[in-house]
């Protein structure tokens, strides 16, 4: 009996590293999937175009090539618009992430901490937006922004996305975990319902706030369409916009593309990096609130 007990652990054993190695080899084999682009990225923006359409590909560069970075900073007409776009990107990146955490904490906090009637009815229809595919309400939201005479402006690339549902979703499942007493205590210590949400409640909600703020600065510093479509003025267009353009400019070079390509990660890596703590801390969110 104790042999077989003893079998039959080992084969749970073995089964368990089996299972664990599988595991490994697929994250690993998904890293170099995700990485491969982005390390080609890298190592052709120190390239000359010859070299990089050289087959078989050559990762390290014979030679740096640090003029397609001036090529990129300076576009084919030499104006140096792209400093202008990526000062654009951050200042809508940047306004709308603030405005999005802000609403959405008060308006999570509030679905979450205050049981009114008809609550879970609110979130439902707030949740019911999320089906709404961007396409769908792209055109009418133009015309809106049309007519309030927000073309060509930074108010027409901020207002419409100055919240967004799952940001309440995010916030409202954290909030759900977050200890009543301590708020309860505030009110007894007598501090506004203000003044309990900010000091309090957000400042204990690094997590959520981290990574709702990483993903909404992501998004818009990926946003496309919406630029296209409202920054018809050169002055108000975003780094995506510019690349699109400098791509399709027959005079491009693509180690100048790919140079502006490296530019415009470089503001998402470094905020990543340094929310990465609170960002992989905030990855039960997503789960709070189940229990």
């Amino acid at each position: 009996m104790t042999s077989k007990a003893m079998s039959l652990g080992s084969s749970k054993l073995q089964l368990s590293f089996g299972i664990d190695i599988l595991i490994r080899i697929f994250l690993l084999l998904f890293a170099v999937i995700v990485l491969v682009p982005l390390i080609f990225m890298f190592t052709a923006s120190f390239m000359s175009s010859s070299e990089i359409t050289q087959m078989p590909y050559r990762w390290i560069p014979s030679k740096i090539a640090w003029r397609n970075f001036y090529l990129a900073l300076a576009g084919n007409d030499g104006n140096f618009l792209y400093i202008r776009n990526i000062l654009n990107s951050l200042f809508v990146s940047i306004t709308v992430s603030f405005t999005t955490v802000i609403l959405s904490s008060m308006t999570g906090y509030s679905l979450a901490k205050y049981k009114f009637k008809g609550n879970n009815i609110v979130f439902m229809g707030i949740m019911m937006t999320m089906m709404i595919p961007f396409e769908a309400i792209m055109v009418p939201m133009y015309f809106v922004v049309l007519n309030l005479g927000m073309q060509n402006s930074y108010q027409g690339l901020i207002v419409p996305f100055m919240m967004n549902a799952f940001g309440v979703f995010l916030m409202r499942q954290y909030l759900q975990t977050f200890p009543s007493d301590i708020i309860d205590a505030a009110r007894i210590d007598g501090c506004s319902e203000p003044r309990i949400f900010r000091t309090i409640v957000l400042v204990n909600s690094g997590p959520a706030v981290a990574s709702l703020a990483i993903l909404t600065f992501r998004q818009q510093w990926d946003n496309l369409m919406w630029p296209l479509m409202i920054a018809q003025d050169k002055n108000y267009k975003t780094i995506p916009t510019y690349i699109v353009s400098f791509a399709e400019e027959k005079l491009s070079d693509d180690g100048a593309m790919m140079a502006a390509a490296l530019i415009a990660s470089i503001p998402v890596i470094i905020m990543f990096l340094t929310l990465s703590k609170y960002f992989v801390g905030g990855s039960s969110v997503y789960s709070s609130g189940k229990e």
